[in-house]
């Protein structure tokens, strides 16, 4: 009874090549560079106590999509790549079908889509990290989407910001990313039940739960201590990962978390965010709570929660932050000045990359006096859409811009600010004087809820430059399609409470962010 079983050990051993992706994919089209090579070869020597490595991408949304691969199949796939279902680049976020990947070339001018054909992802070695927290031992990385061809997929989102930065060190200069991001803590009461599936264009209900304090007492400390149970260990389990935590703090809603990390370089941001996001959730759910990155929750005395992207550059050449005024009194150097204008020139046009949800337009606007509605600049000023910190003699002198939602795509947005902000700088614009109230009338307003976000970004020759014909006509068609069916909800429901949080809203983001 047992030479069957040695035959076929033998047979796994030798068609294990096949298994997965196109052989030698990565070899074959010089995919990795000198970095990756050496990570990879190191990797190779670490798998052994593994049972899992998960595999995956960021999706238009900014949602990780991956495969698990038994820690056999991932050194075939790490130089073979791995096949994909284009599913996550055609749905819009309550699973419709946004895209239609029967028409030809998949409707929108790529012919790998067209019946919805594997396209492969192939795992970045410098991305691979393990896991503290799953019950089996289990890798995770992030990968980069090709086509057959070798040729990087036209719907990556990682390739926009690699491209972007890549444009940077070009010009000399490295972007440098501070994270500042916002978010619920809720515990779970129930679990979900079979009222609870949804389907294609409609989203399961959401997770029941209530909220873990009475929130609304700024940076008590007290309230953060109450939470130390679930923060401790997602504290702990984000340094194990390498990501560079700095300060955990409770903000105004009631459970209301920030964390704030140390700069990074623009990719490993990007990732890090994707990684973020991923293993809060996973972790509050495995202790009894539930994370949303949703920017409202649908949730009575709840307050808005905001990304606050820290950014500046870095001269690579001279050694220095080339933010920093050298000479005089302003807050900025002219590469800083020229960087601020172009980021406020394209504010309107990169909107949706920043807010991407019919949700997040609710935090924008003068009741929430710490957002921003208007394409203004400030020296500290929250309200302000770009607020300057630092100054003459201050290495750590950089800009934020307080547009963005928790749950946008990582590597959109931050490749939408590099873009606007070189743009700027390559062309020497100079922002207007910055603005005393940046809410007043008289600065441009910025686009107020998704529709117009969209029509924006679908005219905005900046944005066909940066991402691209194919990946600018697949989003404006996700994010139409998450508009219609929420429009079509509304007309059904009737007019609601003005200005309040929908229960389609609420079922769509809560759970999926």
């Amino acid at each position: 009874m047992t030479q069957p079983r040695a035959r076929s050990q033998h047979g796994e051993r030798r068609y294990a090549r096949f298994a997965t992706g196109s052989t030698g994919f990565v070899e074959r089209h010089a995919l990795w560079d000198e970095a990756q090579r050496a990570a990879a070869a190191e990797l190779d020597r670490h798998l052994d106590g593994l049972e899992f490595v998960r595999v995956g991408f960021g999706d238009p949304h900014g949602l990780m999509r991956s495969k698990t691969l038994t820690v056999d199949a991932f050194r075939v796939a790490l130089r073979n790549g791995l096949d994909m279902s284009p599913g996550p680049f055609v749905f819009d976020t309550g699973h419709a079908v946004g895209v239609d990947f029967f028409a030809p070339s998949g409707g929108i001018g790529i012919p790998e889509l067209t019946g919805a054909g594997d396209f492969l992802i192939v795992p970045d070695p410098l991305t691979f990290r393990v896991l503290p927290y799953t019950e089996a031992p289990t890798g995770w990385v992030v990968a980069d989407e090709y086509l057959r061809d070798g040729s990087p997929h036209p719907l990556s989102s990682r390739a926009v910001l690699r491209r972007a930065c890549g444009r940077a060190a070009r010009a000399g200069m490295a972007f440098v990313v501070g994270l500042e991001v916002e978010w619920y803590l809720t515990r779970l009461t129930d679990t979900a039940g079979a009222a609870s599936v949804g389907g294609f264009g409609i989203q399961g209900e959401p997770p029941p739960v209530r909220p873990v304090n009475g929130g609304y007492q700024f940076n008590l400390d007290s309230h953060l201590d109450a939470l130390m149970p679930v923060v401790g260990p997602l504290a702990r389990a984000l340094r194990e990962l390498g990501l560079p935590l700095r300060t955990v703090e409770h903000e105004s809603g009631p459970g209301q978390l920030e964390f704030t990390f140390s700069p990074m370089d623009g990719l490993d941001a990007g990732d890090a965010m994707l990684l973020l996001r991923t293993v809060i959730k996973q972790m509050c759910a495995r202790l009894g709570h539930h994370a949303s990155f949703m920017a409202l929750p649908g949730l009575g005395g709840f307050d808005p929660s905001g990304w606050h992207l820290h950014q500046s550059l870095f001269d690579t050449a001279a050694d220095r932050n080339a933010f920093v005024p050298t000479e005089g009194s302003g807050p900025l150097s002219a590469t800083g000045l020229g960087y601020v204008a172009g980021l406020l020139e394209h504010a309107a046009d990169t909107t949706l990359l920043a807010v991407p949800t019919v949700n997040g337009y609710r935090r924008l606007g003068e009741q929430f006096s710490l957002s921003p509605d208007r394409v203004a600049w400030s020296r500290e000023n929250r309200g302000a859409l770009i607020r300057v910190l630092g100054g003459p003699g201050e290495e750590s002198t950089h800009v934020e811009n307080r547009l963005g939602e928790p749950c946008a795509n990582p590597y959109l947005y931050l490749a939408a600010q590099l873009t606007a902000g070189l743009d700027g700088v390559e062309r020497g614009l100079r922002p207007a004087d910055e603005a005393d109230d940046p809410h007043a009338g008289g600065a441009a307003a910025l686009p107020g809820d998704l529709p117009t976000a969209i029509a924006r970004l679908e005219t905005s020759e900046l944005c066909a430059e940066l991402l691209g014909k194919h990946l600018r006509d697949c989003l404006v068609r996700l994010k139409r399609s998450e508009a219609g069916r929420f429009q079509e909800w509304r007309a059904g429901a009737g007019p609601g409470t003005p200005g309040a949080v929908t229960a389609w809203e609420h079922r769509e983001y809560f759970g999926a962010y």
